[in-house]
């Protein structure tokens, strides 16, 4: 993708895509099209069947249901834009259009790391305090805890995007196939190292002490799986958590490499192989794993495909 010499302060950016190749665009073309179908479709069915049915009225598909609209959201932020490049071979985009993909970037992505958080509260809830949970996780909590999510990831993208774009840019050149913040940190003609300090303070704020709460959640809740006497029970408990943490782990792990390290040791493969992880595939899988062998889940979806309402159940 050839890069215009001409390219102006008023011109917007040069998204130079995630292959210089045009032969290796059009081999992965197909995929990433099928990947961005597929997440559309099974977070839009997902919502579906959360708003449809009863019996998925509960704070946890409550909150799922949210994350399936910030999974399709997102995707819909980056995936059209990415292929559309794939296909003209130009990776133009306008001072405003980067704007907007930082800023919803931003409130989606911290949103999700605040949700998947909530949710694996949600889990240790209702595993290891079954008689509270109707106390603790009602829901007023569940609307609170999305509601949450949603107005401080919008807080959090309004300052930072404010932030990026007021920098002024010796190129606009931006080695990546989305404005993403760190990337373009590395095109700021003047010093960012007092913004990557509050970039550093808000990976904490959205990655560390979520994936704390994650992994501390989900720890006691096998601590008190692995003290339950029925195997059956154990081993659908383990199965479930084991999936859940293989999700946040590919969500989280390559969010917090390309956010928390200090911009000299970024590169522009890994920031775009990494990029990949939590912005095309984990949206897809969101939906599959946390239904996976769900009984209400596949209930609903049996309720909904022979065309009966679900109070007729």
């Amino acid at each position: 993708m050839r890069v215009p010499e001409n390219l102006t302060v008023d011109s917007g950016f040069m998204l130079l895509g995630l292959f210089s190749s045009a032969q290796a665009r059009r081999a992965l073309l197909p995929v990433l099209v099928l990947l961005f179908v597929l997440t559309v479709t099974e977070n839009a069915f997902m919502i579906l069947l959360i708003c449809r049915d009863p019996r998925l009225h509960t704070p946890m598909y409550f909150l799922l249901s949210h994350l399936s609209g910030m999974d399709i959201l997102h995707s819909s932020n980056i995936v059209p834009k990415m292929v559309a490049d794939f296909v003209t071979g130009s990776g133009a985009i306008s001072f405003a259009g980067c704007g907007v993909q930082v800023f919803l970037s931003l409130i989606l992505l911290g949103g999700e790391c605040l949700l998947l958080a909530a949710m694996s509260c949600d889990r240790y809830v209702a595993i290891c305090h079954p008689l509270r949970y109707p106390a603790l996780m009602n829901h007023r909590t569940a609307l609170l805890m999305a509601a949450g999510a949603w107005l401080v990831g919008t807080l959090n993208s309004t300052v930072h995007t404010a932030c990026v774009l007021r920098f002024p840019f010796c190129s606009r050149a931006i080695d990546h196939f989305f404005c993403e913040v760190p990337t373009m940190l590395k095109l700021s003609c003047v010093d960012t190292a007092r913004y990557e300090r509050g970039v550093y303070v808000s990976g904490i704020i959205f990655l560390l002490v979520p994936f704390a709460v994650i992994s501390a959640s989900y720890g006691r809740v096998l601590l008190t799986v692995l003290a339950m006497r029925s195997a059956e029970a154990r081993r659908k408990a383990f199965s479930t958590c084991s999936f859940h943490m293989l999700v946040v782990v590919m969500y989280y792990g390559p969010f917090i490499f390309t956010y928390m390290r200090p911009k000299p040791f970024h590169s522009p493969g890994q920031d775009k192989a990494l990029a990949v992880f939590y912005t095309v595939l984990t949206p897809a899988l969101n939906p599959l794993v946390y239904s996976f062998r769900n009984k209400d889940v596949l209930a609903a979806v049996q309720t909904l495909l022979k065309g009966r309402s679900p109070r007729e159940t």
